[in-house]
């Protein structure tokens, strides 16, 4: 079993996916790990389909999706929910507390395996914490963050992390694109 670690090789995965434009018949392709290669890949893991908190993190990046994109990043989002639910909940207009035609995949992890792997299974319940990873072109993961269940994560927070590890500097305590690098 492969556990995530800052630094190292992220941990490989094959999942089942949704989009947007998938139809119950279409639905389920796979994707890998290595379809992401050469490309920044923001992976999340979220609790539930139909929820509250959840919505608002998926939506959030999906609003904001063409400056992952301008950062050569990619998005994936993850929860232990089926490729159907995924597609209904995609399928649900955001008033109905969907979350509408989002511009990134939601990937199936029905078997718990890739939430255990990247240490965000809460095995209990069967659902996963609210895990953040950031994994450059070449699949070392470079950032992980785990938040409890009703916390939701900041978009602009992601957006600085991967712009700060895109520098390949070092960053100071609050630095934004734009501001100095320290100097050693």
């Amino acid at each position: 079993m492969a556990y995530a670690k800052v630094g190292k090789p992220a941990p490989d995965f094959t999942m089942p996916i949704a989009r947007a434009t998938d139809t119950p018949k279409t639905v389920g392709s796979k994707v890998s790990l290595k379809d992401y290669r050469g490309k920044w890949l923001i992976l999340f893991f979220y609790p539930l389909d139909f929820t509250f908190v959840c919505p608002t993190e998926i939506t959030a990046l999906s609003d904001r999706y063409d400056e992952f994109a301008e950062l050569d990043a990619d998005i994936l989002g993850v929860s232990t929910d089926s490729v159907y639910s995924h597609l209904a909940w995609m399928n649900t207009p955001r008033e109905q507390h969907g979350i509408g035609k989002i511009n990134f995949p939601l990937a199936s992890d029905i078997t718990k395996e890739v939430s255990r792997d990247y240490g965000v299974l809460v095995e209990e319940e069967g659902v996963a914490l609210r895990g953040l990873f950031i994994i450059d072109p070449d699949g070392i993961l470079q950032y992980a963050v785990i938040n409890n269940l009703n916390i939701g994560r900041s978009t602009d927070e992601t957006l600085r992390v991967l712009q700060a590890l895109q520098t390949g500097g070092l960053c100071p305590s609050d630095w934004k694109p734009g501001k100095e690098l320290l100097n050693v």
